[in-house]
């Protein structure tokens, strides 16, 4: 069974969708891995020789040192003085010293500052050093600096310490728990390269990565290279990685396969193998075949017998049959055998008893139990009762049973909560609903780090039911501690987004919003029709902008009115900026513009002073086929001197883009440009009138003629001159010709 607990492919918590049994198999699974940690010991520890009284002493002096040593370097920098104090606290270093220290030392990067600091003071490192190091950068993640330090071991012993199999074993298992399994392949490959023979705990280190991630074929693979191409020869701890790797995969012809292969080897299966395999006949549904393999198990041989873990695991697989008369003889038989069941065992009878709806049994369970001194109820035993009152509707014995856990002192966590409220909120009980969510926040329950996981989805319904009464700062309060655990729900930050929107506080919604995002979570497009809405209606049109921009990096496309709503207000607000950079993106997404927007927008950047920003909107609205009411720009920047270039500079360009314009303001930006000295403007304006014939209908040519000669400008003021006093020519524009619509047609 320790092999079991020690798989994450599909653990119990995986299985099961209830946060109660998620907290039972979550003790079930750290109680299986204790036991798997045991095996190992087992295997790696030797004989250990008689100390004398002498040599304890001296131990324990050891020990103190390498403590007072590492409390040292841990609470201080490391520096010039804390190197001094280590050299008083021991001036000579003992390899038990040195080793002790290093274990101690809680950051890689001081504990690689130490193991340089020793061998600077005399102290050579040997095999044993080399590898805690390397052990203490892999477990820390610095993975980098670990395969470093492997290639660099026989440089820095000076060729005293060679590269052996079991540096890289401890490589490839870092590169494991990281997550990066093909790394752990590469170092694997490598020790090949360089001659390093692979043992079979290196073999048995990538069998275990591989199982976990489920490559069943590669492990295949890598079993048959490990006989074939290396001659290594299995072990027993093989062979159980195998088969729970197997039976995991719902692979259990595979795993038995692997179970008979044991005897061509001369492995002989422990406990740990029936257990592998019990359990993966059970999560398969064949209880009974199990449950066989077990009375085999009894018969092989009189010191191979079942344990607590064997029985709670059959247990476990009736109980999901809902076998119960199956599962409580199976407690009978293992009391008779003189095993103690244990928290595990008597939670999952009790879980199976609830899901039957045999609550009787367990009152006569619990009685009994209890009175011998057994088992005393924990958490979890009362919120798998609790949930099971609540199941069938009873939820005053739901709330007895609540009540029993603060008499008997066992404290209630999230799930105990989180049913008891959801039960409320299905019976439409929102006022002791929303009392046992006060409580639960003021407790922070959520927040203790104990029994399993709460789930966001649970809270959903007193969520709902805040956030449509006005209270959604009370349900974020909790929401925010369900975060601060992990855990996440889409619909949850949906709630309460829009219930900070209805309740006028669209900021505290935008900053979830911004939450969900970070987390990958994508709103839809009705939370961010509504929070640009609501930002709208408090007067943030800014933040309303940047609502919308990230709308569009969620792959929705905003109606065009919100566009234009959003450009209305940043425009009546001010923001020039931002009013500019929205008629941008208008055009790259091919939004319809709106002619009094695109003027106003443009106006405002005149006003704000930014007059490039101004033109180049222009001139991007033009390329793009629409028009601002250029008449009304100009007239806007007449009546302010200092924007006469300006105003010269937008009939040029509708000259150029032969829009009809007003002769009588051409004429008075010519005038006031004349009056400001700026005669060559003013004359490169009568320039392309004159070319458009329609310099005759000017009142300002004389101002012009007398403003030039006055500069010195005679060849212009010639011209001028002579143009005055040729005869009326064919207008070639015509101020009463048809309006201008919105849109230019394109050919």
């Amino acid at each position: 069974m320790a092999c079991i607990g020690h798989s994450q492919h599909t653990s119990p918590m995986n299985r099961f969708s209830s946060g109660l049994r998620s907290n039972l198999n979550s003790a079930y699974l750290l109680n299986s891995l204790s036991i798997h940690t045991q095996f190992i010991s087992s295997i790696s520890s030797r004989q250990p020789n008689k100390i004398t009284p002498n040599e304890k002493t001296k131990s324990a002096t050891k020990t103190k040192r390498s403590r007072a040593m590492a409390r040292l370097i841990n609470t201080k920098p490391w520096s010039d003085e804390v190197q001094s104090s280590l050299a008083e606290i021991s001036p000579s270093l003992s390899k038990t010293t040195v080793l002790q220290t290093l274990q101690l030392i809680r950051t890689p990067d001081k504990a690689s500052l130490f193991f340089r600091w020793v061998e600077a003071n005399g102290f050579t490192h040997n095999e044993q050093s080399y590898f805690l190091m390397i052990d203490i950068l892999g477990r820390s993640r610095n993975l980098n600096a670990a395969r470093n330090f492997v290639f660099s071991i026989e440089k820095k012993s000076g060729g005293e310490v060679k590269l052996g199999d079991r540096f890289f074993n401890s490589l490839i298992r870092s590169y494991g728990w990281a997550g990066l399994f093909q790394e752990s392949i590469k170092v694997f490959r490598t020790m090949k390269e360089i001659g390093v023979s692979p043992s079979v705990v290196t073999f048995n280190s990538l069998l275990s990565i591989m199982l976990k991630r489920g490559r069943t074929s590669m492990a295949k693979q890598l079993f048959d290279e490990m006989l074939d191409a290396y001659g290594v020869t299995p072990d027993t701890y093989t062979f159980n990685i195998l088969i729970r790797g197997f039976c995991r995969s719902s692979m259990i012809d595979e795993g038995f396969w692997f179970f008979k292969e044991m005897e061509r080897f001369k492995c002989e299966p422990d406990v740990i193998t029936y257990n592998t395999l019990v359990d993966g006949l059970c999560r398969a549904g064949k209880v009974k075949i199990a449950h066989n393999v077990v009375k085999g198990m009894i018969k092989k041989s009189p010191s191979l017998t079942p344990n607590v873990v064997t029985y709670t695991t059959l247990i476990r697989g009736y109980c999901a049959k809902q076998d119960m008369m199956e599962a409580l003889n199976l407690l009978e038989e293992m009391v008779g055998r003189g095993l103690k069941p244990n928290k595990i065992t008597y939670n999952t009878l009790i879980q199976g008893l609830c899901e039957a709806q045999q609550l009787d049994k367990i009152k006569e369970i619990l009685e009994g139990a209890i009175g011998e001194g057994e088992f005393i109820p924990d958490t979890c035993t009362f919120n798998t009762l609790i949930k099971a009152h609540c199941t069938v509707g009873k939820l005053e014995e739901a709330f007895s049973v609540f009540e029993k856990m603060s008499e008997l002192r066992v404290h209630p966590d999230s799930a105990t909560y989180s049913v008891l409220i959801r039960s409320l909120c299905q019976r439409r009980d929102f006022r002791r609903a929303e009392e046992f969510f006060d409580e639960l926040a003021e407790k922070e329950i959520l927040l203790h780090d104990v029994g399993c996981k709460p789930l966001v989805a649970a809270y959903n319904p007193v969520f709902e039911y805040l956030c449509s009464n006005g209270k959604t700062k009370k349900a974020e309060r909790v929401f925010r501690q369900l975060m601060k655990r992990g855990t996440q729900d889409p619909p949850s930050y949906k709630t309460l987004i829009l219930g900070h929107c209805n309740e006028g506080t669209p900021e505290a919604g935008f900053d979830l919003l911004v939450l969900m995002l970070r987390r990958d979570f994508v709103p839809d497009a009705e939370t961010y029709g509504l929070m640009i809405d609501s930002l709208l209606k408090k007067d943030n049109p800014v933040l309303a902008h940047t609502t919308l921009e990230k709308m569009l990096k969620s792959s929705h496309l905003p109606t065009t009115a919100i566009f234009h709503s959003i450009l209305a207000a940043l425009v009546d607000k001010g923001c020039a900026h931002e009013s500019a950079s929205l008629v941008k993106l208008m055009l790259e997404r091919r939004i319809r513009q709106n002619i009094d927007l695109s003027t106003h927008t443009v106006r405002l950047l005149y006003k704000s002073g930014l007059r490039d920003n101004a033109f180049m909107t222009i001139g991007l609205l033009y390329e793009n086929g629409y028009l601002v009411k250029m008449e009304e720009l100009v007239s806007f920047l007449c009546q302010r001197s200092k924007l006469l270039d300006d105003a010269q500079k937008l009939l040029l360009f509708s000259l150029e883009k032969c829009q009809s314009i007003d002769v009588d303001m051409c004429s008075s930006v010519i005038s006031g440009l004349c009056k400001d000295h700026k005669v060559s403007e003013a004359f490169a304006l009568y320039y392309e009138l004159v070319e458009k014939g329609m310099q005759q209908r000017l009142t300002c040519q004389e101002d012009l003629r007398i403003s030039l000669e006055a500069e010195g400008k005679l060849n212009e003021a010639k011209f001028v001159l002579k143009r005055m006093t040729e005869g009326p020519k064919q207008w070639q524009s015509d101020r009463s010709g048809p309006k201008v619509s919105s849109r230019m047609e394109r050919p």
